[in-house]
């Protein structure tokens, strides 16, 4: 989001020019869904992880840049605090052994940054907020020294003209606030994207959107944050305060908030673009030479630059995206659900179970989203974030009489989901072996009611009752959740508490 945007002021001829460059760029995106212009899919996916950098005790590092000059891999990247770091690889071909071809490429990635990172006392943790965090460590003098991140976070703050108030009540009740969205920068996060043809995009979205809650409570993964223990996945309800510049009062009349899950099911892509134009004020107004229309006129492909800026400062779970290779614009889903972590293996195991049910949802002759109201998958979520593994969720029973029915998740997943996964993985051609080595770590996790959530709060608590103090216990069940991360066993398998001296 964003490359190009350099800090500086931000005056009102600029916004209302960028409100102008905004529909010109909707119109050209109706123009090139009409002409049908977009490439063809080639079953294309890709995935990000954003992490943290950790010392050996187990706290925070604020030394991005010097990690990531260490690094010297264009596929790390900086994020949005300096404790932040992204590893992006690149885009893959759905089918055979991709799956662990992916795990492959993570591992070495990862265990060459951790080498790096170690050259300086930091650790790369892969994990949904790491628990050590204080509200001393997401500050503004704590973001990443990056112009994007300094004018997105001066016009958020403009825009709300307060203080963000952070407040979740969960086992322990947070309340908090900050001058600044640094607190967004706790949230790391893992970015599915799948490659689709407009036709097909809105049963993707709608079947992404329908499994979000499911996503969750499988791979909840940040309990903690700092120093309480509150949802079994925060990330969710901290992003959107973190990054709501909605005063209290547009709050209470209903105006929606930048971190979103929607409110819909939608037909099309373009829907999706629009509601970005007549919800959400521009934060970033900063215009292209880009002429788009006079472009399409001329038999060309924009590159709606003002349209993919203002759409990343829209943070849906499941967003829409518009790119371009080689010239032939292209769309995407791209799925922002879930946590970073715990190992390779879960993030593989997790993605594997979203690309396999998403195929199949979406090429249901009655998908679940004719049956489940919008409103229920919404509610679903918010159960998931809450319960983790525990959650019960609203879900179409089977047969004609229809209606919905409150099932727990696991089982939920294992009679009606894993199946529908495997067929899906079996229509994007992927190896049996990858198929059932990855939806087997999905099935156990189900078995044993393990997640990294579960995992954390068990062990926080085994190391409370050997005495240990509350912070003592978050650096301690850190310390060791990096030691198992990175010996790389799926979590469902990982010991509870620490080994013996």
């Amino acid at each position: 989001m964003g490359e190009k945007v350099v800090a500086g002021a931000v005056d009102l001829s600029d916004r209302q020019a960028y409100r102008t460059k905004l529909n010109q760029c909707l119109e050209g995106l109706g123009r090139l869904l009409a002409e049908r212009r977009f490439d063809r899919p080639r079953n294309l996916m890709g995935l990000e992880i954003e992490l943290n950098l950790a010392g050996s005790d187990g706290l925070p590092r604020m030394m991005n840049q010097e990690v990531l000059q260490r690094i010297a891999s264009r596929d790390f990247q900086t994020e949005l605090g300096m404790f932040n770091l992204e590893v992006n690889i690149v885009p893959h071909r759905l089918g055979g052994r991709v799956f662990d071809q992916l795990s492959e490429e993570l591992r070495t990635g990862l265990s060459y940054a951790h080498r790096k990172a170690g050259e300086v006392d930091a650790g790369i943790v892969m994990i949904g907020i790491l628990p050590t965090l204080g509200e001393h460590d997401v500050v503004s003098a704590n973001l990443s020294d990056v112009d994007r991140y300094t004018l997105l976070n001066d016009q958020m703050a403009a825009a709300r003209g307060e203080d963000f108030v952070l407040d979740i009540e969960g086992v322990d009740h947070l309340v908090c606030s900050s001058p600044s969205i640094a607190p967004e920068s706790a949230c790391t996060s893992v970015q599915l994207h799948l490659q689709v043809t407009p036709a097909r995009f809105a049963d993707v979205w709608n079947a992404a959107q329908a499994i979000a809650s499911v996503q969750i409570a499988l791979g909840a993964n940040a309990p903690f944050l700092f120093g309480k223990e509150l949802w079994r996945e925060s990330r969710p309800p901290l992003f959107q305060q973190a990054t709501d510049v909605r005063p209290p009062e547009l709050a209470n009349q209903g105006v929606r908030p930048r971190t979103w899950f929607g409110e819909r099911w939608i037909d099309s892509a373009y829907e999706l673009f629009e509601e970005n134009l007549r919800y959400f004020p521009p934060l970033l107004p900063i215009c292209d030479d880009e002429e788009p229309l006079r472009v399409l006129d001329e038999g060309g492909v924009p590159e709606l630059a003002e349209l993919v800026l203002h759409n990343g400062t829209v943070y849906r779970w499941n967003r829409p995206v518009y790119g371009m290779a080689d010239g032939v614009p292209h769309l995407r889903v791209e799925n922002r659900v879930l946590p970073a972590g715990p190992t390779v293996t879960d993030v593989i195991a997790n993605a594997a179970f979203y690309y396999g049910l998403v195929r199949a949802l979406a090429e249901e002759s009655r998908p679940v989203w004719s049956k489940l109201p919008f409103k229920a998958a919404a509610e679903n979520f918010t159960e998931a974030c809450r319960h983790g593994i525990d959650a019960e969720l609203l879900w179409p029973r089977p047969g004609r009489a229809g209606g919905l029915a409150k099932i727990p998740a696991v089982q939920l997943v294992r009679e009606e989901l894993l199946p529908l996964a495997a067929a899906g993985l079996d229509a994007w051609h992927i190896e049996p072996v990858d198929r059932d080595r990855y939806l087997g770590v999905i099935e156990e996790r189900c078995k044993r009611r393990v997640n990294g959530a579960s995992w954390q709060v068990a062990t926080y608590r085994r190391a409370l009752e050997a005495g240990l103090g509350r912070e003592a216990a978050l650096a301690a069940t850190t310390r060791r959740y990096a030691e198992l991360m990175h010996a790389g066993e799926p979590v469902h398998t990982w010991p509870v508490g620490f080994p013996a001296p």
